[in-house]
């Protein structure tokens, strides 16, 4: 199949056929450069990664799951830079094209899954969920996407960015694809009942412009006539900035020790952007970690306060639609921390959060997204197929 869009590593496409007569046969999958591909070369979004490294000898956890289930790998895709982005823009492979937002990023780092499943040249894809590359991708895209409970799918095979915070995801255009492949990464079946109450965090919806807070208020109504009971809360009382600060202090510090050993034996090569972040990583203080640790306690204390079993919470996935393409750092900077204060809650907490598409502002899609109790994970994917059922 021709690559149109951009989505896919360059190079020859690798295909696997999936097992014959399982749950999942006949669809296709694409994987983010990120996971281990047996014979193939695991890229990171980075040419330099790769060198020196072993080819793996065997696949990861979750392409192996989707295969055994029936489904065919047809090829890898691009991600940002160790998956070191939110926007989607690999200085070395390029922007993958959102073909529901031309001219405007796909999200990141699971630039590449998103764009593929969007522009319908594979059925589901993987991607990975540090600090949003899911679940703002999804919303970009105007896909269906979920961020597992942290520790809830096997990373085996997995590159790691921050490991508190690292999940593998997945997309997918439709509903009833989402729930199919969900249950077999789950190793669950959705539940026939469905969460019985509703909190909407006002918050999250003051903080997103307000042309996104308007167009998500028939899917908010919608969600809220599905499960009956619904109030308002704020998620975040210490401010969504603070939990953001929080994150943005634990997961760069996480990062750098991660590629330290690679750094200081390869020297390789970075974009700016992704350089900087790294730099940034290693000099953030004891003191500050101390802080965000503390702050991680709270945000877990608040969303367990919040979400006990029966409930689910929803707000916008991101405050805003997919920026255009090639914009100056200036610009995408103050964009990727208010995507953060929308984000944050995933790597402090660990809940599980799904992507829901279903609006647009000035025909560019921007996602809802429910949350719900660690380990609720099948009942979200329940609720999102019942609300696309509704519409």
């Amino acid at each position: 199949m021709a690559d149109e869009i951009g989505a896919f590593v360059p190079g020859p496409r690798v295909r696997i056929e999936g097992r014959a007569g399982g749950p999942l046969a006949g669809l296709t999958f694409a994987v983010k450069d990120l996971f281990d591909v047996a014979g193939v070369a695991t890229g990171g979004g980075n040419h330099d990664w790769p060198t020196g490294r072993p080819i793996p000898a065997r696949h990861c956890w979750a392409v192996q799951t989707l295969l055994d289930a029936g489904a065919t790998l047809i090829g890898k895709t691009i991600t940002d830079e160790v998956s070191l982005g939110i926007l989607g823009e690999n200085a070395f492979d390029g922007t993958p094209r959102n073909v529901r937002a031309p001219g405007r990023v796909p999200g990141g780092s699971s630039s590449g899954s998103a764009a593929a499943v969007a522009a319908g040249l594979c059925d589901t894809a993987l991607g990975t969920d540090t600090g949003g590359s899911v679940r703002v991708p999804s919303s970009f895209c105007g896909l269906y996407g979920i961020r597992p409970t942290h520790g809830r799918i096997d990373t085996a095979g997995m590159m790691p960015q921050a490991p508190t915070s690292d999940t593998t995801g997945w997309f997918a255009r439709d509903a009833g694809t989402f729930a199919r492949v969900s249950e077999v990464m789950l190793g669950e079946e959705m539940p026939r009942a469905l969460p019985g109450k509703l909190v909407v965090a006002v918050d999250t919806f003051g903080f997103a412009d307000s042309t996104v807070a308007q167009a998500l208020r028939p899917m908010v109504a919608r969600l809220a006539t599905l499960i009956g009971h619904s109030r308002e809360d704020i998620m975040a009382p210490q401010g969504l900035s603070v939990w953001a600060r929080a994150q943005r202090s634990l997961q760069p510090v996480e990062a750098y020790n991660t590629f330290k050993p690679w750094l200081d034996a390869r020297n390789p090569r970075f974009a700016f952007s992704v350089a900087k972040n790294l730099v940034m990583g290693s000099m953030i203080p004891e003191s500050e970690r101390t802080w965000a640790n503390l702050m991680r306690q709270e945000a877990r204390s608040r969303m367990a306060y919040l979400l006990p079993e029966g409930t689910i919470l929803c707000l916008p996935t991101t405050p805003f639609p997919a920026p255009p393409v090639g914009q100056p750092l200036s610009v995408l900077d103050p964009l990727r921390d208010r995507i953060t204060c929308l984000c944050a809650q995933g790597g402090l907490a660990g809940h599980p959060q799904v992507n829901i598409p279903g609006a647009a502002v000035d025909g560019l899609p921007v996602g809802l997204s429910i949350i719900g109790p660690r380990g609720s994970d099948a009942s979200l994917v329940a609720v999102a197929h019942a609300l696309g059922a509704s519409a």
